[in-house]
């Protein structure tokens, strides 16, 4: 007897703008989830990816040539196991997922609002990578 395929978990990341958290979030749970999920990432509002977020994701060695900026709109319908909020006004304003199984909401500060020279405003970056990622990692090692 051979065992069927195991498919992926299909989770969608949504934030206000995709610029910056949500694009994070599917990167870094690629990375640790690996064939597990299958990730994509979506805004409400979805504007450009903010050069800071490809940096401190570059800066782990991450790939990035993959992302781009999309609105939830043509998502609704899809099936996900996991629609993940990551910011406030993403989980306040988020449309129904009729097709999803679960619905959670994983509040990040925005890097983008940061102020300050490039370095204070890349420290807010790097901040918020690191906690997408310990959340990420904790929450990939929760998955049975």
């Amino acid at each position: 007897m051979t065992d069927a395929p195991v498919r992926p978990l299909r989770v969608l990341f949504l934030c206000t703008g995709n610029t910056a958290r949500s694009q994070m979030a599917q990167v870094l749970l690629e990375h640790h989830g690996g064939e597990r999920y299958a990730v994509t990432s979506a805004g409400l509002e979805p504007g450009h990816i903010n050069p800071l977020t490809v940096q401190v994701l570059e800066e782990r060695g991450l790939p990035t040539g993959h992302l781009q900026a999309k609105g939830v709109r043509p998502l609704i319908a899809e099936h996900f196991t996991f629609v993940i909020t990551v910011c406030d006004r993403a989980e306040a304003n988020c449309p129904i997922f009729p097709n999803a199984t679960y619905r959670l909401g994983w509040a990040f500060d925005d890097p983008a609002a940061a102020t300050g020279s490039e370095e204070d405003r890349l420290a807010v970056f790097r901040r918020v990578r690191d906690e997408i990622d310990r959340r990420i990692q904790t929450w990939v090692a929760e998955r049975p």
